[in-house]
């Protein structure tokens, strides 16, 4: 190698996460996770290399890394003396593209409303679906590279991003559109999920909403991805009561398979529907939520290999029980989370969703960070690019001003003061100490 991108040197920890190139971590691999530290390898400190291709070339100890790479120019060497290295975060779970926010009703969940008493207000989805259809693209891709501004300073490297305020084909697209264009033109990885099943549009019936879904929006994101105007990743359906029951949810999702897409869905987040059962059934890649997941659901999730992505906030606003989580790891389900950004929870930060996993969901912090990376890659099938420090793998890189890597949870709401790098393809994307987006 001649020249590098990055070069950390003298670092206390870095936290590869896996080992052997695992795809995704479960069970009890969970909380066994790779943490190097400079005591435990007679060093005074680690190094790590992203070579020129944005990939990791090498991990070792300073003394190692000094001998074998003493002639290689590297276009940034950063000294991480006493401080922890961590893969970027993934985020496997999110809705950052919308117009008009919900603050008014945040007072009426206060005050007791549940998610479905909004909603048959008037409110919750529909009120975003009104608003995004009225905005332009322009407008909805400045709020999009905003949000994703404030998730990449938090440690975002990768993150999955859905439709879904738009119900019909022309907003659906414009929403995919605006992804798009984020996924071409930003740093930040993006995983794009169509997600027109996000609810039943006003005057609609179940049956009607479905048919629009199916014979009318995906054939016209088919046709925008066999163009290669749109790269689309994965088919989502909100399978609930009163909204897609599991009848239209297979039909919907059966449709995505066939045209190519994986299947990612919501289900059993308000009632259980068997809805962790139909996924592990029809070998979907994750499901979303699980709240109200039946013990059979978890061991029928487990046998097909099917990612739980919990969503802490989500629990945490809408005062619902929570799921499941350590049951899930003991039965052998790969657990991620995600941050599920949208109007009714407005968080960008994956710091606070560990912190919340392991306050509210009995997660420990090392199954947090490995809920957080490589198992929220498996979520979105990008495992064997994203979410470990390996060689071979993309030099997505958090850099922390803190001699344990843990600090990142401990230190509540304070992750952004102690972030002092994050690298995405071995490229500084973010650095406090000169406030600039490389975007």
């Amino acid at each position: 190698m001649s020249d590098a991108r990055l070069i950390i040197r003298h670092a206390r920890q870095i936290v590869q996460v896996c080992r052997n190139k695992e795809l995704r971590l479960s069970g009890k691999a969970m909380n066994d996770i790779c943490v190097l530290t400079s005591e435990a390898a007679g060093s005074d400190g680690l190094s790590l290399v992203v070579g020129g291709d944005g990939l990791i070339a090498d991990v070792g100890t300073d003394r190692e890394i000094a001998v074998r790479y003493a002639n290689v120019k590297a276009n940034r060497e950063i000294d991480a003396r006493n401080k922890s290295v961590l893969p970027g975060f993934v985020d496997a779970h999110s809705h950052p593209v919308w117009a008009g926010d919900r603050v008014h009703e945040f007072a009426m969940k206060l005050a007791g409303a549940s998610y479905m008493d909004v909603h048959a207000a008037g409110g919750g989805i529909h009120f975003t679906v009104d608003h995004t259809h009225k905005a332009t693209e322009e407008e909805l891709y400045g709020s999009l590279k905003h949000r994703l501004q404030q998730m990449l300073s938090s440690g975002t490297t990768f993150v999955e991003c859905k439709s879904g305020y738009g119900l019909d084909v022309e907003t659906e697209i414009k929403m995919l559109r605006v992804i798009e264009r984020a996924r071409r033109e930003l740093a930040i990885g993006i995983s794009a999920t169509f997600c027109g099943a996000h609810s039943i549009p006003k005057g609609k019936s179940e049956a009607e909403a479905a048919d629009s879904v199916i014979n009318d929006q995906l054939p016209a994101v088919c046709q925008l991805m066999e163009s290669g105007e749109l790269c689309v990743d994965s088919i989502d359906v909100f399978c609930e009561k009163g909204v897609f029951g599991l009848d239209k949810t297979r039909q919907i999702l059966e449709a995505g398979r066939k045209a190519g897409l994986a299947l990612n869905f919501h289900g059993d987040e308000l009632h259980p529907m068997e809805a962790a059962e139909l996924g592990a059934e029809m070998g979907a890649r994750a499901i979303s939520h699980l709240e109200e997941v039946s013990h059979d659901g978890i061991t029928s999730m487990a046998k097909a290999g099917t990612v739980a992505v919990l969503l802490p906030t989500t629990a945490y606003i809408l005062r619902l029980k929570q799921p499941p989580a350590r049951e899930m790891i003991e039965e052998g389900v790969a657990v991620a989370l995600g941050i599920d950004f949208n109007p009714n929870a407005f968080c960008t930060s994956m710091p606070l969703i560990m912190h919340l996993a392991c306050v509210n969901m009995h997660l420990s912090l090392n199954e947090a960070l490995a809920a957080s990376t490589i198992n929220a890659a498996a979520a979105l099938g990008k495992s064997h690019k994203h979410g470990s420090l390996e060689v071979g793998k993309s030099g997505d890189v958090i850099i922390v001003d803190a001699p344990r890597w843990e600090h990142i949870v401990y230190q509540l709401g304070c992750h952004r003061d102690i972030i002092s790098h994050v690298a995405i393809a071995g490229r500084i994307v973010y650095e406090p100490s000169k406030p600039k987006f490389a975007l």
